[in-house]
């Protein structure tokens, strides 16, 4: 595709990576994976993948159904061990053996099924593997938990995401919509996640108005800095938020795409196989 100097010159500044407000090309990446394997039997979801997300960024990774975007997310956030490559997070390698190691270190993931347990509350929910204690001898000793300071910031969290449609914060998560237990995991992720958030496919079980709250959220968030992977199969709102498109194909990355130089029939067309992407896209 023929592409004005100017906008030549944008997509190569994007492919080595974002820029900061004074224009200057962040080259380090913050969360990195190099050749990275990962075998079901005799099916390979991830055929020696790489991946890179930059500081402050809003990466999308997309892909046709079994491509590999859940197997890649799934070892960037911990959920399963590849069976071979590296991943690097702020330049130091990482092995992760469960998602709480992840968590750990920063990297929270809103995953595709949700990962919520229904019988308990949106509050244990929200604090589930972090719960708060009470001050003093009463959580140190007696190890009492701080439901009221838990319930609030609850509250707060699906409140900055006008989620907030729940009257008791106390109810269990198994009496709430599909798209209000939605909420619950986005809102969960963007309270805890303190260097990169994983979010696949947020919008999926949202309406209209809560799918525009979440696009807002990530904007939000990453106005503050924060970088956000997002996979989704909703090619508008990918093109709205994302900074960079990473196009996944038969288990590897295919290329790296910059949404103002590329269209969505482009993009498409990569992931399906349908067009070879430009050398200089891989």
């Amino acid at each position: 595709m023929d592409l004005p100097d100017d906008r030549r010159a944008d997509h190569r500044r994007r492919r080595r990576g974002p820029v900061d407000p004074e224009g200057v090309v962040m080259s380090a990446p913050i969360l990195t994976a190099r050749g990275l394997v990962k075998r079901y039997g005799r099916v390979t979801a991830l055929d020696r993948a790489d991946f890179d997300l930059y500081p402050g960024e809003v990466l999308a990774v997309i892909g046709d159904n079994g491509a590999g975007k859940t197997s890649l997310i799934k070892a960037l956030s911990g959920a399963v061990r590849p069976d071979a490559g590296e991943i690097r997070l702020d330049g130091q390698v990482v092995d992760f053996h469960a998602p709480q190691d992840a968590r750990e270190v920063g990297i929270e993931t809103v995953y595709q099924n949700l990962a919520l347990s229904p019988a308990l509350s949106i509050a244990d929910n929200m604090f589930m593997g972090r719960e708060l204690r009470k001050p003093g001898l009463m959580g140190k000793l007696l190890r009492r938990l701080d439901r009221k300071e838990m319930e609030r910031q609850a509250r707060d969290k699906l409140s900055e995401l006008g989620l907030m449609t729940i009257q008791n914060i106390n109810q269990s998560v198994e009496t709430l919509s599909g798209g209000q237990r939605q909420g619950v995991a986005v809102a969960r992720a963007a309270a805890f996640g303190s260097k990169v958030i994983i979010m696949d496919e947020p919008t999926a079980a949202l309406g209209v108005k809560e799918s525009r709250r979440v696009l807002e959220l990530i904007n939000d968030v990453r106005g503050r800095g924060m970088p956000i992977v997002l996979i989704s199969h909703n090619m508008p709102h990918v093109f709205e938020v994302a900074d960079r498109i990473h196009v996944h194909r038969l288990g590897r990355r295919l290329c790296v795409i910059d949404p103002k130089a590329y269209s969505m029939s482009d993009a498409v067309a990569f992931m399906t196989g349908a067009k070879e992407p430009p050398a200089e896209a891989a």
